[in-house]
């Protein structure tokens, strides 16, 4: 599968009713949604518990930056049709259910059927920041296998954006993956002394 990935916001519940939230690239086919989560994941574990999932689209980059620094506390509503609950920020949502499960040792390929589907708030367009952010959530997640170098050079680019074009939810996120970048660059040093 070498197609368009669209960034969005997966949500599911756990069996005790703990919510999780977890960014992920998803394809479209026809009408299905098609999630590929690593092994092993909390997203995989519930998807394949409840059969169930929540597709969130937000403009709200602080979900995205917030969930690879560890700041995955945020404000959910509950679903229509499913037993589970959506982002309160999310534009808009769609409720899913596992249609059919391929599995693999590294990311099983999950087709989800769409059951529910409900528009919160206008799409207003996204600024280059916002993009920025989310290319550097992308790093951050890839702290332990990219090169310093890497990741110091698309920081210094993707900052670039967040001067020019960022609101204060940018800043925000932004500030949270350079923390992290400055967190995890200083306990590589430590365990390298």
């Amino acid at each position: 599968m070498n197609d368009v990935i669209y960034e969005t916001v997966v949500s599911t519940v756990a069996a005790d009713g703990t919510p999780h939230v977890a960014p992920m690239g998803v394809r479209y086919r026809g009408a299905d949604v098609v999630l590929m989560p690593f092994k092993p994941s909390t997203t995989l574990a519930n998807i394949v518990a409840s059969g169930h999932a929540v597709l969130n689209i937000v403009l709200d980059t602080r979900v995205f930056a917030g969930s690879v620094t560890g700041r995955r506390s945020w404000p959910m509503q509950p679903t229509e049709r499913i037993e589970g609950l959506r982002l309160a920020c999310a534009l808009s949502h769609v409720e899913l259910a596992l249609a059919e499960l391929q599995d693999d040792a590294q990311r099983p390929v999950l087709r989800m059927a769409r059951l529910f589907e409900a528009s919160h708030a206008p799409f207003v367009g996204f600024n280059r920041a916002q993009a920025a952010v989310i290319e550097g959530a992308v790093l951050v997640s890839r702290l332990h296998m990219l090169p310093a170098e890497k990741v110091d050079a698309e920081m210094a680019y993707l900052q670039i954006a967040i001067d020019k074009t960022a609101g204060p939810e940018e800043h925000e996120a932004w500030g949270w993956l350079t923390e992290a970048v400055a967190t995890h660059r200083a306990a590589t040093r430590g365990r390298a002394s």
